[in-house]
């Protein structure tokens, strides 16, 4: 059971606690439970109450004694009996379930809607019958009065299943394309259907024609999604919430076209589903990240739960405060709020628990098995395992007995807890270890300049503060502690990065950070000697004495260079020079670090060839036989010449092989790839203009030859 405190509203998560893979045996199971401390306290309100893949709805029976849930893989039903807190049956079908509803006051009579245009209609035995619809549906309600089953869908057809006659009757038309969601008010049967074009049509079905439209898009003119109608719940005969697909809820009165109020769900997801508690004067909305509570008049939050995986639907049992979420996961969640009601009479002993129970830190992750990846078993030599039971396939990688997996990280880095040890021990003597002279300062260790420069931004900002305006402070900020207090994050001056900022730097602030450094060193000193202080025509300090004996002259020379100083920062030109510098500078050194590269390249170079030269000299022996291709040295200084070549820049590289070939250009990898390439003379001016005249005499050479087309052949007759 995990406890979450929000506003002074405590929510309980009855389904989180410690959890044990689905692979695993019965018997382990219950053994690695009982291993567990803390498990013990986790509560089970309900047996098995999970879906094998994911749960896609979950309603109450209107007597409260049943809930009635859907999911998959394979698609099925599972019913479970509030009274004996267990599952009482569970059906398959032969395709998802889009939604379902209750006939019945139990769970003998329900029809559901699945994706492939199928609706089943189940008695208590099972199966009872199974027709298909015109079109794919997305919801559907019954009307008692009538005995009529309404389906809206992706056409303008509001199509009427009669279950006492058990045919279809002439469907109600619609003007918009298509319908995402219906509602039948309880009291007077009206019915509501919320249409893609974001508009909510009432229909009367005792006469079979619409009543009146809402317009619902009208009131988000600028939103970037269009606010189609998802959600529609009844509180009473009057008063209807609508949830749209931009995040919002209204609040309507059914005799006025104008909102009570309007609730933005801050996510920017489609409402899923919608509820009432009457008696708290409060309204339950639903999207695939979080569930909130909150009040229909003010609409101040109450409270919320968030979602580890995305929600799909939520039920409540009337006048109570326990709720049952159905996410994309294994589990379905059940969450009890006690300020929204009591708990329900067959799960009483909740208000006791309750009183008693503590927050608890929940792990999602399975405590006995290490989740690895693909990667990581490479790297750990254990592709062997792959396809023996050690291994479990689970996404993207594997669960591991967390045992084997600490041996094997042992023993591919056998120093790596002996160096975490040893580097825990220096980081504990160091914060022990204390100096004599202590000196109470607000200044960390790490990145001392940088936490000057926020102390002088916050004192440059107390006019905000005394507004009353809550301004962060990086240096109290936990978020931000290991910045200035672990050296891995130390600003590092000699890199390229920082050089090429570093004018800019200084530029912001310079004298300003100088005067509040100065400040603090005051501080400092009075701080140190506050018990021993003594007047100040009393001092032996020469720097005092030196100060005090200063003349107003000299005081305004120096205050001359500082405004200097701060001009010549504030002058742009030579900001830009600064820039340039910095950058000649970076330069400079890549220049100098890839010179110093070819010396060393060109003394390895020298070393080979003196190598060589003393091995040509010596005489060679009759009995061996050395073979070119197979000599060591040989090798060796082609892979330094190789290796020379390659960190040569392409225009260095051109030029040294026309330098070493003159013409002749290498070409591939081979030994035998030569081409020849020229360089043509630019054409003089005489030589243009001798082809500028040669071009002219060819177009009037065009002009005056007659074409072929004009000659005609003449027939000759030869006797």
């Amino acid at each position: 059971m995990f406890v979450s405190d929000v506003n002074d509203v405590k929510v309980y998560n009855l389904s989180a606690g410690k959890s044990v893979p689905e692979w695993l045996t019965d018997r382990r199971k219950r053994s690695q439970l009982m291993k567990k401390v803390d498990s013990r306290r986790q509560i089970e309100l309900i047996q098995d109450f999970d879906m094998p893949g994911v749960s896609t709805s979950i309603r109450m029976s209107p007597d409260n004694q049943y809930i009635l849930a859907t999911g998959t893989y394979k698609p099925r039903v599972k019913c479970f009996e509030v009274s004996n807190l267990s599952i009482k049956f569970e059906r398959c079908f032969d395709s998802e379930v889009t939604t379902f509803e209750v006939l019945s006051d139990d769970y003998s009579k329900m029809v559901f809607l699945q994706c492939d245009r199928y609706i089943e209609i189940h008695a208590a035995h099972g199966r009872h019958y199974r027709l298909r619809i015109p079109r794919f549906g997305r919801d559907m309600k019954y009307h008692s009065p009538s005995c009529d089953l309404f389906i809206v869908g992706t056409s303008s057809d509001i199509f009427r299943l009669n279950l006492e006659r058990g045919q279809f009757l002439q469907p109600f038309e619609s003007e918009a394309s298509c319908s995402n969601v219906c509602e039948i008010n309880p009291e007077h049967h009206l019915l509501m259907v919320g249409t893609k074009e974001g508009t909510v049509e009432a229909w009367d079905p005792r006469d079979r024609r619409k009543c009146a439209t809402v317009d619902v898009a009208m009131k988000f003119p600028t939103a970037k999604k269009f606010p189609s109608v998802t959600a529609m719940k009844f509180k009473n005969g009057l008063q209807m919430a609508v949830g749209t697909a931009t995040g919002h809820v209204l609040i309507y009165d059914i005799r006025s076209r104008e909102p009570l109020f309007v609730k933005d769900h801050l996510n920017k997801l489609p409402i899923k589903r919608l509820g009432f508690n009457p008696s708290q004067q409060s309204v339950y909305s639903l999207d695939s990240a979080m569930f909130k509570v909150w009040d229909e008049t003010s609409g101040k939050q109450t409270a919320y739960v968030e979602s580890t995986s995305n929600f799909n639907d939520f039920c409540t049992i009337p006048d109570s405060g326990m709720f049952f979420f159905a996410q994309e996961d294994v589990k379905m969640l059940t969450y009890y709020i006690p300020s929204m009601g009591p708990a329900p009479r067959w799960c009483s002993f909740l208000d006791n628990l309750t009183e008693e129970i503590e927050s608890e830190v929940v792990e999602n992750m399975y405590d006995d098995y290490q989740f690895i990846t693909q990667k990581e078993l490479e790297e750990l030599g254990m592709e062997e395992l792959i396809g023996t039971k050690l291994l479990k396939a689970y996404m993207h990688g594997y669960f591991i007995d967390a045992r084997l997996y600490n041996k094997f990280k042992a023993t591919v880095e056998p120093f790596a807890f002996d160096k975490f040890r040893k580097e825990k021990i220096r980081q504990e003597i160091a914060t022990e270890r204390q100096s004599r002279l202590q000196i109470k300062t607000h200044l960390p260790k790490v990145n001392t300049e940088l936490a000057l420069k926020i102390i002088e931004e916050e004192s440059s900002q107390a006019a905000a503060k005394a507004k009353n305006k809550k301004l962060p402070n990086l240096l109290e900020d936990d978020r931000f502690k290991a910045m200035f207090e672990n050296t891995d994050f130390a600003i590092n001056k000699n890199t390229e990065e920082y050089k090429m900022l570093a004018p800019a730097l200084n530029r912001m602030g310079k004298i300003k950070t100088q005067e509040t450094k100065k400040r603090i060193e005051v501080a400092r000193v009075a701080e140190l000697h506050a018990d021993e202080a003594k007047p100040h025509e009393e001092s032996d300090d020469d720097d005092d004495l030196f100060n005090m004996g200063k003349s107003d002259g000299e005081n305004d020379d120096e205050d001359k260079d500082k405004s200097e100083e701060s001009s010549d920062d504030e002058d742009p030109r030579e900001f830009s020079r600064q820039m340039k510098k910095a950058y000649k500078d970076v330069k400079r050194q890549r220049a100098q670090e890839d010179e110093n590269d070819d010396e060393d390249d060109n003394k390895e170079d020298q070393e080979m060839e003196d190598q060589d030269a003393a091995a040509k000299e010596k005489p060679a022996s009759p009995k061996k036989k050395l073979i070119p291709h197979k000599n060591p040295t040989t090798k060796f200084k082609l892979d330094t010449l190789k290796k020379k070549t390659n960190r040569m820049s392409l225009q260095d590289r051109v030029r040294k092989e026309q330098a070493a070939n003159g013409n002749v250009e290498l070409v591939g990898s081979g030994s035998g790839n030569r081409q020849m390439h020229f360089e043509t003379k630019k054409p003089s001016r005489d030589a243009k203009k001798r082809e500028f005249e040669m071009k002219k005499h060819r177009e009037e050479r065009k002009k005056v030859i007659r074409p072929i087309k004009s000659l005609k052949l003449k027939k000759v007759n030869f006797k």
